[in-house]
């Protein structure tokens, strides 16, 4: 437990909180965590840079919708960077995985909101990925305060891979029209059909009540309520 002291400094009561401080920071404050919030972090730089215009603003000669697809190039490589680091490191943490999906979901709405924002994507594909994320996030809230676990499915990573495609084909298409906006426009339309397929399929798998379980008393129980009714139908 931890309490104020009389400096309005946090006291912790607990006897020789030291190992036990060391080790909460050690499984919560590491390097694949310590990425996925940097990618948090690079969720609002992202919108600025491609939704500001400031007249006569153009560093070392490059765009804004370059600068833009710099930083979710890296922001999405970090996705996979994090995973990778903790899954080899063994460094699996609850909070990161709260966190990472969190990072992911708010990485592809800014960026999809902006591609609608410039006029690069229709407004009813990003509101159909959106609602589906949306859906999906509360299947797993539903399903985690249950104790069950709502993995990641092959439609769902066919989604991801999809939208990376789209937002840097649009944003990269958008300096200089040609096949990159094509294939944005593609994998767009990818990513939506997915979004809406793997949504139904999660539902159809996790949404359905599970079956009552039939709890059969041990034979020692059972033999024990029993004995004397018998004796008494005996007598």
């Amino acid at each position: 437990m931890i309490a104020n002291g009389p400096a309005g400094r946090s006291q912790c009561l607990l006897p020789n909180p030291a190992p036990l401080c060391r080790r909460i920071a050690g499984t919560t404050v590491n390097l694949p965590n310590t990425i996925t919030l940097g990618r948090i972090f690079l969720v609002p730089l992202l919108v600025v840079v491609l939704l500001t215009r400031l007249d006569g603003w153009n560093p070392f000669g490059i765009s804004s919708e370059l600068i833009g697809a710099g930083i979710f190039a890296v922001a999405s490589l970090t996705d996979w960077l994090d995973g990778y680091l903790a899954r080899r490191r063994k460094q699996v943490t609850d909070i990161g995985q709260w966190m990472d999906p969190l990072a992911d979901k708010l990485l592809v709405t800014a960026a999809l909101i902006s591609l609608v924002s410039l006029e690069l994507a229709p407004a009813w594909m990003v509101a159909v990925i959106l609602g589906r994320e949306l859906s999906v996030t509360v299947l797993r809230s539903r399903l985690h305060a249950r104790g069950v676990a709502l993995p990641a499915s092959y439609l769902g990573k066919i989604k991801m891979v999809a939208q990376v495609v789209a937002i840097l084909g649009l944003i990269l298409g958008s300096v200089q029209a040609g096949w990159m906006t094509q294939l944005g426009t593609v994998a767009l339309w990818v990513a939506t059909l997915a979004a809406l397929v793997s949504a139904l399929d999660y539902y159809r798998r996790f949404s359905l009540p599970a079956a009552p379980v039939r709890v059969t008393p041990p034979a020692s129980q059972e033999k024990t309520a029993d004995t004397p009714e018998k004796r008494r139908i005996s007598a």
